[in-house]
């Protein structure tokens, strides 16, 4: 096992977590699931306990404390349980930050600590029917008019689409001359004009809500604003190193408990009088996975520190994210393999990862924009290698 670098405060609140998980948020998985989504008492609980947000100062709430490694022992620790769909971690360190960083004191008083006691649930909406990874085709406007904004068009695929209180939307503002000019605005529960379409139905992540929403002439006041207007989209690239970071925590975390599953399975499994595990094919495959899991986990391990340090960069983020998703998505696809017939069946945990997990290689850009970022980078005039 490779060492890992975490504090003595962070080991015990990986095991005070790891004890909220298994009493109050596995337990109720499959109820959440069944209904499609998660209910509220699960932020208020854990906001109660100081678990939801941590980052947020004292002032706010929160204990103040910026270390990206708590937020690693909450997204490990939701993996080992498989309460990954309930994902605390969109609504505290990836929604959360944008009030952080681009807010005014004004709004952080208004706001954070609602977010903090989990009274206020947050989600971020960019995705749209027609603009997914390419933001410049958004067609959502954000316009302003005298002394307020006015918000029209529709988003899709929104995570915590029905629970969210807060939503921070991006709206083009000069969508006429210049397509980079978004804004971003907050928009609250109850507003006219602002409503949620279904609940979408989706392959897997059943508990988690995700909804489409839409916006007709919404009346945006300039206290919801966030930042400065029109600089909205270079607000999001900002964010994007983060939201890869956190996909490959999860994904490398996801790659190891599919792994630890697979390996009890196969050695109680007999095939021709022994077990599955005496197999060479098994013993060679397992090989290979855990090999590449370890090998992830320290390159995991390395960008969180370097995110620590503020020197985590989006080609940094990219290729993590790249590799993570596709060596989990090799793991479960053979977790499923080895596992036969069973592997298909809802019983076995892996069956659910495995469709869960699909997820991953298209959230936070898919592998494919992964790798044009990557290889973007590879023939630019700023390349260097560790041979320079």
């Amino acid at each position: 096992m490779i060492m890992r670098n975490f504090t003595e405060e962070q080991l015990m609140f990986r095991d005070a977590y790891r004890k909220f998980i298994d009493a109050e948020i596995a337990p109720n998985l499959e109820k959440w699931r069944g209904q499609g989504i998660v209910d509220r008492e699960a932020f208020e609980k854990a906001g109660a306990q100081g678990f939801l947000m941590i980052w947020p100062d004292e002032q706010y709430g929160g204990l103040g404390d910026r270390d990206f490694r708590y937020e690693q022992i909450i997204i490990e620790e939701s993996a080992r349980a498989g309460t990954g769909e309930w994902f605390n971690t969109l609504h505290s360190r990836l929604v959360g930050p944008y009030i952080d960083h681009f807010g005014n004191d004004e709004q952080k008083q208004r706001w954070l600590p609602g977010c903090v006691e989990g009274k206020k649930v947050l989600a971020i909406a960019m995705t749209e029917p027609d603009a997914g990874s390419d933001l410049a085709g958004m067609r959502t406007t954000l316009l302003e008019k005298d002394d307020y904004f006015v918000l029209n068009g529709s988003k899709t695929y929104i995570s915590n689409g029905i629970n969210a209180d807060l939503v921070i939307v991006a709206g083009k503002s000069d969508p006429e001359n210049n397509p980079h000019a978004m804004t971003l605005c907050v928009v609250e529960r109850g507003m006219e004009g602002f409503e949620r379409g279904r609940n979408l139905d989706k392959m897997g992540l059943k508990a988690q809500d995700t909804a489409e929403l839409f916006f007709n002439n919404v009346k945006i006041p300039k206290e919801n604003i966030l930042g400065k207007t029109g600089h909205g989209f270079f607000y999001l690239m900002q964010g994007l190193a983060e939201e890869r970071l956190i996909a490959m925590v999860g994904a490398t975390a996801n790659a190891r408990r599919a792994f630890n599953l697979t390996r009890e399975f196969v050695m109680e499994r007999k095939v021709f009088g022994k077990p599955l595990a005496y197999m060479q094919n098994t013993q060679f495959k397992m090989a290979e996975m855990d090999a590449e899991i370890d090998i992830m986990q320290a390159y995991v391990d390395h960008c969180v520190s370097e995110h620590n340090e503020g020197r985590l960069t989006i080609n940094m983020a990219a290729k993590g994210k790249l590799q993570s998703t596709e060596i989990e998505w090799r793991m479960l696809d053979l977790g499923v393999q080895l596992h036969g017939g069973s592997g298909y069946m809802a019983e076995y945990p892996i069956c659910s990862m495995f469709t869960d997990a699909r997820i991953n290689r298209i959230l936070a850009g898919s592998s494919e924009i992964m790798k044009f970022i990557i290889g973007r980078d590879i023939f630019s005039d700023k390349y260097t290698s560790i041979l320079d």
